[in-house]
């Protein structure tokens, strides 16, 4: 199977800096620029599939890709971001001044087994997410599929098919409407592409 990894466009909250979980916000007028610009890209590619995170900015992400080739969106609950409880909408110096104790955990190789204050664990975010694509390689086969998701979910699934500990997620960036490619063989999985943005020149 060859998956391309998207990143939903831009949202205010993305564009302030601030953080971004599950609260549903939807993508601004660059973020649907960004969209436009990800589904013409993928356009040479035919897709058997274009699956989806449940929030908008993924799914209005997502219809802009699947539309030029004749599908319909498939959501995948998986594919949901990470929730981050507590620092939903927060700064990041706001993060560090409510949760210093958190913030350097988060940071150490423990970090991932470490939830979020009122949220989630990046391990859990992986096992989710991981279990998803699992069954899209045991779905599709030789198709190509694209799955429009979130930051923490990409870079964790990334982490896997490089085989590196999940605390090193940092080392990777995956930017707003940016494509990873990776190719899902019988023997060994390849990324093809990481982090391309070359697309969204001019938004």
């Amino acid at each position: 199977m060859r998956l391309y990894l998207v990143r939903h466009g831009e949202t205010e909250s993305n564009r302030l800096g601030l953080a971004l979980g599950q609260d549903d916000v939807p993508l601004n007028e660059r973020g649907l620029r960004q969209a436009e610009q990800v589904a013409r890209a993928l356009a040479r590619q035919p897709l058997a599939a274009v699956y989806a995170s449940p929030l908008q900015r993924a799914l209005s992400t997502a219809r802009s890709i699947a539309e030029p080739q004749g599908l319909e969106v498939k959501v995948e609950e998986r594919l949901i971001e990470m929730d981050i409880g507590e620092a939903e909408g927060l700064t990041f110096a706001e993060v560090r001044s409510r949760y210093p104790d958190f913030l350097e955990s988060w940071a150490s190789p423990e970090g991932p087994t470490r939830p979020m204050p009122g949220g989630e664990r990046l391990l859990d975010v992986q096992e989710r997410a991981w279990s998803a694509v699992d069954e899209l390689t045991a779905r599709h086969g030789e198709e190509a599929v694209a799955a429009v998701t979130h930051n923490f979910v990409i870079l964790s699934i990334l982490a896997r098919v490089l085989g590196i500990e999940l605390a090193q997620f940092r080392r990777l960036r995956h930017s707003v409407g940016a494509i990873a490619e990776v190719d899902f063989g019988p023997r060994r999985m390849m990324v093809v592409r990481l982090n391309d943005t070359c697309h969204l020149q001019g938004s």
